[in-house]
């Protein structure tokens, strides 16, 4: 008979191709010190433009951390949270995704609430090198660029930290409310400027506005480290691949949100298993239309030894992306882990790409999505 110690290291070496994670496999999942990917992987962290920081090659994002109209969120998730979060931290991730905005109803801000909670919380040195990526949300009421900089001061409260990693613009307000858009841009610098950020960032910038904002932030001596982007096997669309190269000729880093598609990516869900709440109506529309993409994913999963996620966040990170899936159970983040430390062959990318031009379905693009 094997003693559970012995039956958890097995489960764990079938789970992932029959490699056992380097190191000792603890008895409490938040405590795994290392996985086969990790000694090479951490030291090759990517480093951003105009700064000291250095992130892992994915990111957690935590959207759901707080959001209970699309995720289901309740405070007694809490606990499994915090296991994301140091499981994540102990295993090579640094970089964290959040928003000021993040959270419905009474619970706005409760992502960052969490996020600073685990920080204060985390016992080991891992956390000296984490990098929270913050989002600061374009409100109508926010028209000066001291508005802009109370926001971060607010957001560094929740935090519990000194200063912010990358402070983002979440959005452009060019399409609705151009005369808004310089208090943006000047609100960024000023937290640069005052210390209160290490790097700026932006979310949802278009190819047209992105060469904009970066000429304006340059001229005032503020390097644009990263771009957020909707990028994933169902959003290659020709927006996303100019914003890809832009930023490629620019020295900015692309940070890929809803790798997975909302989840649509996972092969989890058909047109009889759809989620619960409003994500069920996209799925409905989109992944009958997706099988030939959905089954390339499927026979290059099963060749890698490898998860239909795995492969799509991969892709990703293959495509010189740096993709932040949200995270919500310990089973998400333990096979988010599995998409790093191996790369997509170039006939496999090939494959999937040609597979998802075929399929009919794309996703739909945000509507905070700028030209």
């Amino acid at each position: 008979m094997f003693s559970p110690n012995q039956q958890q290291q097995m489960q764990v070496q079938v789970k992932y191709g029959g490699v056992n994670p380097v190191g000792i496999i603890k008895k409490k999942i938040d405590e795994v010190v290392l996985w086969p990917w990790q000694k090479q992987q951490q030291k090759k962290k990517l480093k951003l433009v105009g700064g000291g920081l250095s992130v892992s090659p994915m990111g957690f994002g935590t959207w759901a951390w707080g959001n209970q109209l699309l995720w289901g969120y309740q405070q007694s998730m809490d606990p499994q949270l915090q296991t994301i979060f140091n499981l994540a931290l102990r295993n090579g991730i640094n970089l964290f995704d959040t928003a000021d905005s993040y959270g419905t109803g009474q619970l706005n801000g409760q992502s960052e609430k969490l996020l600073g909670t685990f920080i204060s919380q985390f016992q080991g040195n891992e956390v000296d090198n984490i990098v929270i990526a913050t989002k600061f949300a374009a409100y109508p009421w926010r028209l000066t660029p001291n508005q802009f900089v109370n926001a971060c001061k607010s957001s560094l409260d929740r935090l519990q930290i000194e200063r912010i990693g990358i402070a983002q613009l979440h959005w452009s307000t060019a399409n609705y409310a151009p005369f808004q858009e310089r208090a943006l841009w000047d609100g960024l610098v000023a937290m640069y400027d005052q210390g209160l950020v290490e790097a700026v960032g932006v979310s949802n910038y278009g190819p047209k506005q992105l060469p904009k904002i970066h000429h304006y932030l340059n001229q005032r001596g503020v390097p644009l480290s990263t771009a957020q982007v909707q990028f994933s096997l169902l959003s290659m669309g020709e927006d996303q691949m100019e914003i890809k190269s832009i930023c490629d000729s620019l020295g900015i880093r692309v940070i890929a949100y809803s790798p997975l598609a909302l989840g649509m990516l996972t092969g989890k869900y058909t047109p009889a298993n759809l989620p619960r709440g409003p994500r069920s109506l996209l799925f409905r529309q989109i992944i009958p239309r997706m099988e030939p993409l959905l089954i390339s994913l499927k026979e290059i999963a099963e060749k890698r030894g490898k998860s239909i996620p795995q492969v799509a966040i991969n892709w990703c990170i293959s495509k010189g992306t740096i993709p932040i899936p949200g995270v919500k159970s310990v089973k998400q983040a333990e096979e988010n882990l599995g998409a790093i430390g191996w790369k997509l062959r170039s006939g496999e990318l090939d494959e999937l790409e040609c597979a998802a031009r075929d399929s009919p379905a794309k996703m739909i693009q945000n509507v905070f999505q700028t030209t």
